[in-house]
């Protein structure tokens, strides 16, 4: 997982996300699997799918979107963001429901307040930092690493660097200069 993706927890059920054009969405399999308890949640949401948008002809309000899996490798996944799960959630008869929602409100509410207050999001890798157990001094040496990564990628952003295989190249030149070992690009 990286800072574009993230897995939340739903009543003790992993639920993964990511980031993609400017907010969050969600892996629908997950949620339908923390909602219904499922055995084979991939399977009742295509039921669902099939049911309530395919045979209503309806537009789909998700995504196919690549998500970690816990063999490592990265599969297409559909995903759909917080409105569009409201309206997933409607679909599947779940004494969970309810609370979802409430958790899914939560979850993009503090999504909004890190982006008006960058210094939250900040204070929340903190809080989980300490909870893995991982020594303050090394959590903070890891907060400094990232916002000056930041910065420096914001000044190569100033001065026209936009790629990703641009970024690559400028951070295997730096390890390289550093450390005396490239980075594999």
């Amino acid at each position: 997982m990286n800072k574009d993706t993230a897995l939340v927890v739903f009543q003790n059920t992993k639920i993964r996300r990511i980031w993609y054009k400017e907010e969050w969405y969600f892996s629908i399999v997950d949620v339908v699997e923390a909602l219904t308890e499922s055995p084979t949640p991939r399977q009742y949401w295509g039921k669902v799918k099939d049911r309530e948008f395919m045979q209503l002809e309806l537009s789909p309000i998700w995504v196919q979107l690549k998500l970690p899996s816990s063999d490592g490798k990265s599969y297409e996944t559909d995903c759909a963001t917080t409105e569009a799960l409201f309206r997933i959630v409607q679909s599947i008869p779940s004494k969970k429901a309810e609370p979802f929602k409430l958790w899914l409100a939560k979850v993009g509410y503090e999504r909004i307040q890190e982006i008006e207050n960058p210094e939250l999001a900040q204070d929340r890798a903190k809080e989980y930092y300490e909870l893995k157990g991982y020594p303050k001094d090394w959590i903070d040496k890891r907060l400094r690493g990232i916002a000056v990564r930041q910065e420096l990628t914001g000044e190569w952003k100033e001065r026209g660097i936009n790629e990703n295989k641009e970024f690559a190249i400028l951070t295997n030149e730096i390890s390289k200069a550093t450390f005396g070992v490239p980075r594999l690009i």
